[in-house]
């Protein structure tokens, strides 16, 4: 009998350490699960049960399944949800600091991009997150953002003018658009398909990665290759969860939101490279040439007002990163 009772408590104690160690995560983000934020997402998941030793797990949640990206920020700040992928569109709304780089045309290319985030000056702004109730466990990527629509081809400003665009809910990013004289319309992102289905937008604008995930392809026409804005994104949690985590599975978070932080970008980097061609096969037509000194030019006003709330020195001191 007592060897019975001996071996029923060490019974009751593996199940509850085999308990503890389920402990599921929920990730959402809103491309599908092919997508760049899948790609991340995933080797996040993996690197955290790893280092972890399976005591944390994730389940994911693509393709807006959980909401917009704002909804989800939200609930990551209501502790609902613990981890969202996302890009800077909606963030500003939580972090105004963040706000200053989805300056339009303010980052020269990729390379200029991601040094600047990786940089002491990048990684300060992720210091802004705990007052606002969340943590920004890395700075990841959506990409360089180029105009879809289903009307014509646009090589220059003028071409855009009138046309009603979803865009993210960003200010930034609205005012840069009503300059080129696009009629900015923000929509949370999982609307987008049946919007542009339904002709309710005329087009929308996205890195090459998502319109391939996002299959826009079948609901738009012409692409135009304008990379009239840099697109970061973020793994952000919340304080509850890291304040639950040891000071070593914190650094197992960190550390895994680097590596997908590389897995995230080398795939838009795949996909930039082999990306338009797919989406020409689909039927697209693709401007790969556009009239960029006039985008830049036809820019000034809203540059004016970024100046303003942003600073001259501020805005310079990333545009001159080296």
């Amino acid at each position: 009998m007592k060897t019975w009772r001996l071996a029923a408590t060490a019974i009751c104690a593996a199940m509850g350490l085999g308990a503890q160690a389920q402990t599921t995560l929920k990730i959402g983000y809103t491309p599908a699960a092919t997508s760049h934020y899948g790609v991340g997402s995933t080797v996040l998941c993996d690197e955290i049960e790893k280092g972890t030793q399976g005591r944390y797990k994730c389940q994911q949640f693509p393709a807006g399944s959980l909401g917009g990206e704002r909804e989800m920020i939200e609930a990551v700040q209501l502790g609902t949800l613990d981890i969202v992928n996302t890009s800077t569109g909606p963030v500003g709304n939580f972090v105004p600091e963040v706000k200053i780089v989805d300056i339009p045309f303010l980052f020269r290319d990729y390379d200029h991009a991601r040094r600047y985030l990786d940089s002491a000056a990048g990684q300060d702004l992720l210091t802004k997150f705990p007052s606002k109730g969340l943590v920004a466990l890395a700075w990841t990527e959506n990409g360089f953002r180029h105009m879809t629509n289903s009307k014509r081809a646009i090589v220059k400003p003028a071409d855009a003018a009138g046309l009603k665009m979803r865009t993210m809910e960003n200010k930034v990013h609205m005012e840069g658009y009503k300059a080129f004289g696009i009629q900015p319309t923000p929509m949370a992102f999982p609307e987008v398909f049946g919007a542009l289905q339904q002709g309710a937008v005329d087009g929308q604008e996205n890195p090459i990665p998502v319109i391939l995930a996002s299959k826009f392809s079948q609901v738009q026409k012409h692409l135009s290759l304008t990379g009239h804005v840099y697109s970061p994104a973020l793994y952000l949690t919340s304080p509850r969860l890291m304040n639950k985590l040891s000071e070593a599975d914190k650094k197992v978070f960190y550390e895994a939101a680097k590596k997908a932080t590389a897995a995230q970008r080398k795939k838009v980097n795949e996909d930039e490279d082999n990306g338009i061609a797919q989406l020409e096969k689909e039927g697209m037509n693709v401007v790969r040439k556009v009239d960029g000194a006039a985008f830049r030019s036809a820019l000034a006003p809203a540059m004016a007002s970024y100046t303003k709330e942003f600073g001259a020195d501020n805005i310079r001191k990333i545009q001159d990163f080296k």
